[in-house]
C-alpha cells in the first residue's frame, strides 16, 4: 500500500467519522422538537457548547469590555475595565438598580431598577458598543429579567407583585402577565433544553419551584425542596458548619440547567447547597453540599464545571466579611472539585465568567467590593465600588442569544 493511499483512506474515515457526528447532532437537535421559532440546539450533549471561549457573535464585535456593577444603595453602575482592573466609569440610574441584564440579540444591557416603590420601577438601556445609559423605560417592579427562546417577548420578574409580565423586549410594553400567587418571591429562572418551559425559584414563603409553560403561558407545577432526604448529605466542603434552620425554611435563588439539559441546580441560601432536579419530571433526585449561604450559579466556558458562590450568610440583610467562597462543581459526577474561600471573608453574590473562561467575577453584595477569581486557582482580586453591589455582568460575552439574568448565553 501506498503512502498516497495510506493518507487519502485516513482522510476518508476522518471525513467519514465527522459526517457521522454532524449527522447525529442533526438527528439529536431534530427529536428535541424545539418551541416555535427557537435558533437550533447546536449540540444536544452540550447546550452551552456556542457559549464556549471564542464563540462571540459578531453582533458583539465592536463592544467595550466591561464589567457593569449595579449598586443597589447607591444607586449607581459603576463600570469596571476588565484589563485594568479598575473602575472608569460611574453611571447614576434608578432606585435599587438589581441586575444587568443581556438582550435576547445582545444589543442593549438592561439594567433593572426595581425601585423603592412599585411606581418607581424601571428599564435603563445600556449601549454596549459606548457604555452609556440611554432613556429609561417605566416597567413595574423588575425585579429580574429573561427571555423566551424564540427572542419574541421579554420576562419582567416582578417579585414583589408575584407575577410574570411578558413584555415587547424592544419597547418593553405588556404582552401578557402571568400570575404565580404559590411562589411568594419569584427570583431567578432557567429555561428547558428545547425552550418550551422554564424553571423559576421561590425565595421566600418556604422555598420552592414553579414550573412554568411558556408556549401556553401557565404554570404546570410546583415543587418543595427538601435536603435531609439524600444520601448525598455531608458536611460542607469549606468544612463551615451545617445550619439546621433550612430543615423548616428553604431560601432557592438561582439556577441552571445541566449542559445535557436533563437536570436544573438549584443553589438554596438556607440549604448551604445545591439541590439536584429533573426538569421533565419535575423531581428533586440530589443535593449537594457547597458552602454557607449558597446563592449564584455560573457554567465554565467549556461546560463541564459550574461555579457556585456562597454568600457565607443565612439572612438576606447579609454579614460583612463572613466566611465566603466559590465551590466548583463537576458536571460529570455532581461533585464539588474545589472550594475557593474568599480572603479575610466576604460575600461573593452575582455575577458570570470572562469571555475566555479564566476569570469568574462577583459581587461582594456586602462588602462592598467585585471579586475577580481566577478559574483555574482561585487567586481573587479585589476592587471597592458602591453600597450593595449585585447582579453584575461581563460584556461581552460568547453565545448566539440571551435568555437573560446576568448573561444566560446560547
Amino acid at each position: 500500500m501506498t503512502r498516497r493511499t495510506t493518507l487519502t483512506r485516513a482522510l476518508s474515515t476522518t471525513l467519514a467519522i465527522g459526517l457521522c457526528l454532524w449527522t447525529g447532532r442533526l438527528l439529536a437537535t431534530a427529536a428535541l422538537d424545539l418551541s416555535p421559532g427557537m435558533p437550533p440546539v447546536v449540540d444536544p450533549a452540550n447546550l452551552y457548547s456556542e457559549a464556549a471561549a471564542g464563540h462571540l457573535s459578531p453582533a458583539v464585535a465592536d463592544d467595550l469590555p466591561r464589567v457593569y456593577v449595579p449598586t443597589l444603595k447607591s444607586n449607581e453602575v459603576y463600570v469596571i475595565d476588565p484589563v485594568a482592573f479598575k473602575v472608569v466609569d460611574r453611571l447614576p440610574v434608578g432606585p435599587e438598580p438589581q441586575h444587568i441584564v443581556p438582550s435576547w440579540d445582545l444589543r442593549t444591557l438592561w439594567i433593572n431598577n426595581n425601585g423603592r416603590r412599585g411606581s418607581e420601577g424601571s428599564l435603563t438601556p445600556i449601549d454596549p458598543r459606548t457604555g452609556k445609559p440611554g432613556p429609561s423605560i417605566p416597567v413595574e417592579d423588575p425585579y429580574n429579567l429573561y427571555f423566551t427562546a424564540d427572542g419574541r417577548s421579554a420576562i419582567v420578574v416582578a417579585e414583589r407583585l408575584k407575577q410574570l409580565d411578558f413584555r415587547d423586549p424592544q419597547e418593553m410594553g405588556l404582552q401578557q402577565s402571568l400570575p404565580t400567587p404559590q411562589c411568594s418571591g419569584v427570583n431567578h429562572a432557567d429555561f428547558s433544553i428545547d425552550g418550551k418551559y422554564a424553571i423559576f425559584t421561590c425565595e421566600f414563603g418556604g422555598g420552592g419551584l414553579i414550573k412554568v409553560d411558556i408556549v401556553n403561558r401557565k404554570v404546570v407545577g410546583h415543587l418543595r425542596l427538601a435536603r435531609f432526604a439524600f444520601a448525598e448529605n455531608g458536611p460542607a466542603p469549606d468544612g463551615g458548619p451545617v445550619d439546621a434552620a433550612f430543615c423548616a425554611y428553604g431560601m432557592p435563588q438561582d439556577i441552571r440547567i445541566s449542559p445535557d439539559g436533563k437536570l436544573f441546580y438549584v443553589a438554596d441560601m438556607m440549604a448551604d447547597g445545591v439541590y439536584v432536579v429533573d426538569g421533565e419530571a419535575f423531581r428533586q433526585i440530589g443535593f449537594i453540599p457547597t458552602g454557607i449561604g449558597t446563592h449564584g450559579l455560573y457554567p465554565s466556558r467549556d461546560g463541564t464545571q459550574l461555579y457556585v458562590t456562597n454568600r457565607g450568610s443565612h439572612s438576606p440583610k447579609g454579614r460583612w466579611r463572613g466566611p465566603g467562597s466559590v465551590s466548583v462543581i463537576e458536571f460529570a459526577t455532581r461533585a464539588v472539585v474545589a472550594n475557593w474561600p474568599i480572603p479575610g471573608g466576604g460575600s461573593p453574590d452575582m455575577g458570570n465568567v470572562s469571555a475566555d473562561g479564566k476569570t469568574l467575577w462577583v459581587s461582594g453584595r456586602y462588602d462592598n467590593v467585585v471579586y475577580a477569581i481566577d478559574t483555574n486557582s482561585g487567586a481573587v482580586t479585589t476592587i471597592p465600588v458602591g453600597v450593595e453591589p449585585h447582579g453584575l455582568t461581563v460584556w461581552p460575552q460568547p453565545g448566539r442569544y440571551s435568555l437573560g439574568h446576568t448573561g444566560n448565553m446560547r
